[in-house]
């Protein structure tokens, strides 16, 4: 398959999307390269962006010492010419102990067959109604989470 029809094809942009989730999950980057163009930009949900494919393996490497990716389970796939976007849930722990769990939406660009610019949004799990007991809204009272 040539890598303008795998730029098109949704089920091999799906599969590379899967992949990479995959890759956090065994703390394994084996492949990376043939996910990630070259110069590829990577935006995490609460700011941090890496810059090129080199900048991506150092970050995965330093964080998989860190912690673990417990759960990144994908809930649905949607295609627009060269975008995907992916819903998804993510669980980890971190070796301090902290554990964080979010929902989120990757916004993944390609380029000759590879991913040339992911963005991720973060969505809280712990959801609640505001106005559940009068009209005038009643937030928690707690720390905002980071993203």
């Amino acid at each position: 398959m040539t890598k303008d029809i795998k730029q098109n094809y949704p089920a091999y942009k799906e599969e590379a999307l899967r992949a990479w989730f995959g890759m956090w999950l065994t703390a394994d980057r084996t492949g990376i390269e043939e996910l990630f163009a070259s110069d590829a930009v990577y935006i995490e949900s609460w700011g941090p962006r890496y810059a090129g494919l080199k900048r991506i393996c150092q970050w995965f490497d330093e964080w998989n010492c860190r912690g673990k990716v417990r759960v990144w389970d994908i809930k649905d796939f949607y295609h627009k010419g060269d975008r995907t976007v992916v819903e998804w849930y993510f669980a980890c722990v971190m070796n301090d102990g902290g554990e964080d769990c979010f929902e989120g939406m990757t916004v993944a660009e390609w380029r000759d067959g590879k991913i040339c610019y992911l963005r991720e949004y973060g969505s809280n799990t712990d959801n609640y109604d505001p106005y559940a007991v009068s009209g005038e809204p009643v937030f928690k009272d707690e720390k905002i989470k980071w993203f």
